[in-house]
């Protein structure tokens, strides 16, 4: 744990920590096909600067369509709910947060911010640029992984009432087979009174959607491909990222957009670290990220499988994306 003004970091997952995952998920992902990456690996700096320019895109509704949701409804989100603790998994840059920050404050309270993520960095920077605008609120900041660390979130404090966030879609970056687990775990984070506030990417225009992860200027290739410019630094290996393609893949019967990395020719990459060998074939693919997308009858029963019941939907007019709100399910108003 890391103390003193302005904030509090509690770091679970250091440098060698995430060496060590990343070693465990590609031994697993890799090994053998069909190969696979997942995308939390994304996330180093430059990852995370190409993110931020990708929600700047035109074909990228996502981003402004949910803070376009979040500053119409955010007041009248507060008023009902009464938060007084807000955690916010997979904060990053902590962008869009500010708007729930500035509707909490907005009620004169002290109020504690909880940011989550997998990049101790990021936090960091986030951490002290909030610290400098919202000098009165707290700040405490955990680094982890969602698959091991959410047992790590403090509790909270006594009376509070928390608000989980977790925005920008990316429950849908979580492979159906783990999702129930991580939203139970997520449900462990909530009590009597507490809400989940989710972003969730709709399933109405397949095309618009597919376009989304396959941009013109060529940005989210750079993101795909830069995953494995992380492997090369952090295992030692040898990929050459631009002798693979990006390919974004609507893949109807699991409503969901897949991103690929295809070999444009054969190759044995050397993973030093590992001290192993990967044979890939001309024209393989290693998936990289899944993208699912929902609609409201479809969250109600993921909901229901983990004891969560959806108790407010606000979403667009066009049906692109929809900001929700849970409660647990045996909790009456």
């Amino acid at each position: 744990m890391t103390t003193g003004a302005p904030f509090t970091i509690d770091v679970h997952l250091d440098a060698d920590g995430r060496r060590d995952r990343l070693a465990e998920d590609l031994w697993r992902g890799l090994a053998r096909p069909p190969r696979a990456i997942q995308p939390k690996h994304f996330y180093d700096a430059a990852g995370c600067a190409l993110y931020e320019q990708i929600t700047q895109l035109d074909e990228y509704y996502q981003a402004r369509t949910e803070i376009q949701i979040l500053t119409r409804e955010v007041d009248g989100i507060m008023d009902r709910h009464r938060p007084t603790e807000l955690v916010e998994l997979g904060s990053g840059s902590s962008r869009k947060t500010r708007a729930l920050i500035d509707a909490l404050l907005r009620n004169g309270a002290t109020y504690r911010y909880l940011p989550f993520d997998v990049s101790a960095q990021a936090l960091r920077e986030a951490a002290s640029s909030l610290a400098e605008t919202y000098p009165s609120l707290e700040i405490h900041a955990i680094a982890g992984d969602f698959e091991h660390h959410l047992q790590e979130v403090p509790r909270p404090a006594a009376d509070a009432v928390r608000m989980v966030a977790f925005l920008g879609g990316t429950i849908g970056n979580i492979a159906p087979d783990q999702r129930p687990e991580f939203l139970r775990d997520v449900a462990g984070l909530l009590g009597t009174g507490d809400v989940l506030l989710m972003g969730v990417d709709l399933d109405s225009d397949p095309e618009r959607t597919r376009r989304a992860y396959d941009d013109a200027a060529g940005v989210t290739a750079e993101f795909n491909r830069n995953v494995l410019r992380v492997l090369n630094r952090e295992l030692d290996a040898d990929f050459v990222p631009e002798d693979f393609a990006h390919l974004a893949v609507w893949q109807a019967p699991e409503r969901r957009v897949e991103m690929r990395l295809r070999a444009s020719r054969p190759m044995r990459v050397r993973f030093g670290r590992l001290a192993t060998e990967v044979e890939i074939a001309d024209g393989e693919e290693i998936l990289t990220e899944i993208c699912c997308k929902f609609n409201e009858p479809f969250l109600r029963e993921i909901y229901a499988e983990v004891g969560l019941e959806l108790i407010e939907w606000h979403a667009d007019a066009e049906m692109r994306f929809a900001v929700t709100l849970a409660r647990l399910a045996d909790e009456r108003a």
